[in-house]
């Protein structure tokens, strides 16, 4: 196709194009145009800066001329953007093909006051161009009805498809009417993102120009190995060559945008600063000032990268290195647009050579390292590289040497384990041992002595007491019966302390159980704890008593004593007992006067 004239367009249309110097169709707008006038929802896959814009604008304000609006003041055709740059710019080329048509437009983004936006949607628009956050809430404020919307565009769809957006997209989505036209065009569109754009789209025409992710052939591309430390430094000597007309400098966050920035102030370089904290009038003011050439350098963060579309940039420089690749590809598509030709710089450190490997991997080729400029310490990220790679190989010989000789010291310990495993066998057969029980004559012995006392207590009855005599032969009978079990516990704990000694030996010469720690004798605590309890037993009997009190009466004051609790009830118990004890003293002295008086 030579000409727009073979699309069929308005001639208003036609006209402005025209004043613009635009006469031929890129490939994309080529194929688009007559399928969207069509009234078919479409996918466009293209590279950047192949006039994807003017691909939807175009055939919309054909389609919108066309028909009429009526007494409706509600907007018939929605574009949705990621960045307010993108936003200012599509309105702005919508404005200046559709100016004979009689059209009204509208861009609505955030960072500046809605109370205008608001009262522009009043008087009634035919087309908006918004951002997701800013439409969401003038939809919440029911400032705006989207029930009249014939035309849905989603410029960047991969991005606004993204996991960032797609609850945004799909929110604005169900507001719109089922009857629609649906249109998505992009740079690069993943596989999930290519399903997601499906769900949205009904029996769309897709048309990719060039495979997805590729970059224009019209770019040099090119990285320098530096260093983080350096990457100022080698910016700084790139920028004060004289064939640098105007450049694009990526950072991958707003606060490294701010202190390259400074940096460059302090050396005389004039720069301007664009990122999401900055507020519009200064986003607006930074970007004019820019292509009117006032400004050489233009710093700017990735938000940056799908808004900006100034056709004068010459050089564009990732100063670091995208965590995305396909951010590489709208980073370098700012340049060599409008078939001119640009370059592309990377600064690459050795920490982002996982990132500029993905890159050349999503491009399909090789970017090429320039040497030309060194630094002191800049060849070190070529000298990492090549330690690396020979680490990585020395590492693979010793892991190699000690896998064979792992697999020998197996082969060998378990031929060993075998013949342990059936020694131990052998040595862990059953054994009878005989048990230290004490002898009969022991026993009896001890029977002897108990009728020994009886007996002699039997013949002397006016030696002792009664209820001494009963308390002496339970004392001695007890003590009888704790040294037989005393006796039999130590030579049966002696005997099972032998044979668990034995068995944890046995145990612990197995190999599979060297490590192990041996097993706690139970049956010598238990041992343990009756011969103790025994002895508390014993101990209580011979606790002394007090004189002409015997154990009963013990007993008793001991119960009497519970009742006198406190420093005020031992006191009380103490009287009690001085009165008792001197009544009986006076009883029992006969008075002096009946002496005297005999």
């Amino acid at each position: 196709m030579n000409s727009f004239k073979e699309l069929a367009l308005n001639i208003k249309i036609l006209d402005a194009l025209e004043e613009k110097g635009y006469s031929k169709p890129s490939p994309i707008q080529e194929q688009a145009i007559p399928q969207i006038l069509l009234g078919k929802d479409f996918l466009g896959i293209a590279q950047t800066g192949t006039g994807k814009t003017a691909a939807f604008s175009l055939p919309i304000l054909h389609l919108l001329s066309e028909k009429k609006n009526g007494d409706s003041k509600n907007p018939r055709a929605l574009i949705l953007t990621p960045t307010r740059e993108l936003a200012s710019q599509i309105v702005d080329n919508v404005e200046f093909y559709g100016k004979e048509l009689h059209l009204t437009y509208a861009v609505i983004f955030g960072g500046v006051s809605d109370v205008e936006q608001i009262k522009t949607i009043k008087r009634g628009v035919d087309i908006i161009v918004a951002t997701p956050g800013r439409l969401i809430d003038l939809m919440q404020q029911r400032a705006i009805n989207l029930q009249k919307i014939e035309i849905f565009v989603l410029d960047e769809a991969d991005r606004m498809l993204d996991m960032g957006f797609i609850v945004d997209v799909k929110r604005i989505v169900k507001q719109l009417p089922k009857q629609r036209q649906n249109l998505f065009f992009s740079a690069t569109m993943p596989q999930a993102i290519n399903k997601l754009s499906h769900e949205i789209l009904h029996e769309p025409v897709i048309v990719e120009i060039t495979p997805q992710a590729t970059t224009v052939d019209r770019i040099v591309q090119k990285v320098f190995l530096v260093e983080n430390s350096n990457k100022r430094l080698l910016l700084k000597e790139i920028l004060e060559e004289n064939d640098l007309k105007t450049v694009l400098v990526f950072c991958k966050t707003k606060r490294g945008a701010n202190q390259l920035a400074s940096f460059l102030d302090n050396n005389r370089i004039n720069v301007s600063l664009i990122h999401g904290n900055k507020s519009q009038s200064a986003r607006e003011k930074a970007l004019q000032e820019f292509r009117d050439g006032k400004v050489k350098v233009l710093i700017a963060t990735d938000i940056a990268s799908r808004g900006i579309d100034i056709v004068g940039i010459s050089h564009v420089v990732n100063y670091d290195m995208p965590l995305e690749p396909e951010s590489y590809v709208h980073r370098i598509g700012r340049t060599a647009r409008a078939g001119r030709e640009g370059i592309a710089i990377s600064f690459c450190d050795t920490l982002e050579l996982k990132f500029l490997r993905e890159v050349e991997r999503t491009i399909g080729k090789k970017i090429t390292i320039d040497d030309s400029r060194m630094f002191k310490e800049s060849n070190s990220v070529s000298r990492k590289i090549s330690e690396k790679k020979n680490n990585n190989k020395q590492q693979e010989i010793m892991t190699n040497k000690i896998n064979n000789q792992s697999q020998s010291q197996n082969n060998k310990s378990i031929v060993g384990r075998k013949i342990s495993s059936a020694k131990n066998n052998h040595d862990l057969a059953p054994r009878n041992h005989q048990q230290n029980i004490p002898s009969s004559f022991e026993i009896n012995e001890n029977k002897d002595l108990k009728d020994s006392r009886s007996i002699n207590l039997q013949n002397n009855p006016d030696e002792v007491s009664p209820s001494i005599d009963e308390n002496i032969a339970k004392r001695a009978d007890n003590n009888d019966r704790a040294n037989i079990q005393g006796n039999h516990s130590q030579s049966r704990g002696r005997e099972v302390g032998h044979d668990e000694s034995m068995a944890n030996r046995q145990r612990s010469n197995h190999p599979n159980n060297r490590h192990r720690k041996p097993k706690h004798n139970s049956h010598a605590k238990e041992e343990k704890s009756l011969v103790v309890s025994v002895f508390k037993k014993i101990k209580s009997l011979f606790k002394p008593k007090k004189d002409g009190e015997d154990g009963p009466a013990i007993e008793g004051l001991k119960s009497d004593e519970r009742k006198f609790s406190g420093r005020r009830g031992q006191q009380q118990y103490r009287d009690r007992n001085s009165n008792q004890h001197g009544s009986k003293r006076q009883s029992s002295r006969p008075s002096n006067r009946r002496q005297g008086d005999r």
